[in-house]
Formats: structure tokens, C-alpha cells, sequence
């Protein structure tokens, strides 16, 4: 049927109107499912309203899962039941609903870790790190750094880890704290070879968290001196280690190019 230009819908109205492409109406157009009843004297397809309403129960199906051949059966063949395929479809619905709910208090649960940045509780934590942890400490480490790539990173990569994990970082944080103190007592001079590899191994536990650069390194050693709960934790392990550990970071960062006095946090 032949309509004038200002009756019916062009398929790119058409299309605009329902929500969906030009491309999917003329495939459907093609395979047989949405036909326009009829074209402009210029020869471009027409939809007319009763053309538009079968889109929208096309839609309807195609929401509902069933493929497109099946859609077709349903609103071509008269003794096709559309009531029993509806049911049926419910009911798939529900089971799909059950399973979306339970995959959405996964991610709840995953949010958490990832927010938390552990996946211990604070009795674990005080096993694993020791009687003197304070798991207040996530909370403010996410206060101070919650908005920055590097948390990001920590939050990520700490929910991954286990218990095992865990308990494996504390033994080396404790290994290091005692091989820095000893370094501290002797006097080996930052800048030394032992210092620098001291300095590294420190840099090194730090990227289990999140990588760290060596100037991001002269930052932290910064931090560690000018902030007093870090230097009260340094030098509660060997007196004077805040200032020893500030320097060999610094004497470290600055054999590998990076200026301690102008480093970035980058």
C-alpha cells in the first residue's frame, strides 16, 4: 500500500518512537517479524499503528527471552497458546530473579571487602599482626587515602588475599623491622649498599599494597618523620629508626635519579 508522505512512520521515526534501531527494524523487516504495511511514492517503508502496536509485543517477548523465530509462531499462528508461554516464561523469570538477588549480595559482599580493604575480622587481625594492632588503623588509612589511585589498588588487591596471605606479610614485616633495627643500632650509614637494599626490601613490602615508586617511597619517608604516629611505631621498634629509615629511603631514592626534596607523589 501506497501511503502520502504525512500518514504512517518512516522507519527511521519508526524506530526513533519504540527505542531501537533503524538496523533491527529492517532485519525484522527481512526475517519476517514486523512487515511495514506499505511504502511512500518515493519508496520508503511506512509504519502504520497497527504496525507500531506489534512492535511494542515484539518487544515484550524479546524482554522476556524468547528468540525471535518463537515470537513470530506466537503472533502468526492462531492456535498458539501466547497465556502458556507467558506462564512459563514467569516462571523462568522467577528462577533468573532468584539467581539475580544472590549474585547481587555477592557483589554486596565483595563491595564490602573491597571498601574494607581486608577480609579479616579485627580478631584476626590482632592474631595476625600482633597484640599491638589497632584495626582502626583500615579506618583511617581509608580516610586519609580513601580517595586516591593507590587505595584503589590496596582496596583490590587486599581482598584477594587470604588469612595464609596475610600472616605471610606480617612474617615479613616483622623480618624487615628487625633487620632495619639492627641496621639502625650498627650504624650502617643510608646510602650504604646494606641501606639501599634495606630501603628496597621496604619499597617492595609496600608494593604487596600498591606499586610504589621510588619517589612515592621519598614521600612515605617524609610522612614517617613528620607524622607522630608513624614515628612513634618506628621508633617504638629501635630508637632513632624514623630518622634512620627516612634517610637510607631518601640516600636510596636519590642513587635512582629521584630528588628526596622535591619528590611527588607519583
Amino acid at each position: 500500500m501506497t501511503y502520502p508522505e504525512a500518514d504512517g512512520l518512516t522507519v527511521g521515526r519508526a524506530a526513533a518512537l519504540v527505542g531501537v534501531s533503524v538496523k533491527t527494524l529492517h532485519h525484522w523487516d527481512a526475517v519476517g517479524l514486523v512487515r511495514p504495511s506499505g511504502h511512500t511514492p518515493a519508496g520508503y517503508r511506512v509504519y502504520s499503528a497497527d504496525d507500531i502496536a506489534r512492535v511494542h509485543r515484539v518487544l515484550v517477548y524479546r524482554e522476556l527471552g524468547f528468540p525471535l523465530a518463537e515470537i513470530a509462531r506466537i503472533l502468526d499462528d492462531p492456535s498458539a497458546d501466547a497465556r502458556d508461554h507467558l506462564r512459563r516464561q514467569r516462571a523462568q523469570l522467577e528462577r533468573r530473579a532468584g539467581r539475580l538477588q544472590e549474585m547481587a549480595r555477592a557483589v554486596d559482599r565483595m563491595l564490602e571487602a573491597l571498601d574494607a580493604g581486608l577480609r579479616l575480622t579485627p580478631e584476626e587481625q590482632v592474631e595476625i599482626f600482633g597484640a599491638d594492632w589497632r584495626p582502626e588503623r583500615v579506618d583511617e588509612a581509608r580516610d586519609r587515602w580513601g580517595g586516591t589511585a593507590q587505595w584503589t589498588q590496596y582496596a583490590e588487591r587486599a581482598a584477594r588475599m587470604t588469612p595464609g596471605d596475610w600472616k605471610d606479610v606480617a612474617a615479613r614485616t616483622e623480618a624487615l623491622n628487625a633487620d632495619l633495627a639492627a641496621a639502625c643500632r650498627a650504624g650502617t650509614a643510608p646510602g650504604s649498599s646494606e641501606a639501599n637494599a634495606l630501603a628496597e626490601r621496604h619499597r617492595a613490602l609496600l608494593g604487596t599494597y600498591f606499586d610504589c615508586t621510588h619517589a612515592m617511597h621519598a614521600c612515605l619517608g617524609r610522612m614517617f618523620a613528620d607524622d607522630p604516629g608513624f614515628a612513634a611505631y618506628f621508633d617504638g621498634i629501635e630508637p632513632g629508626l624514623t630518622a634512620w629509615l627516612r634517610d637510607a629511603i631518601f640516600a636510596n631514592a636519590g642513587a635512582r635519579g629521584v630528588d628526596p626534596a622535591t619528590a611527588a607523589w607519583e
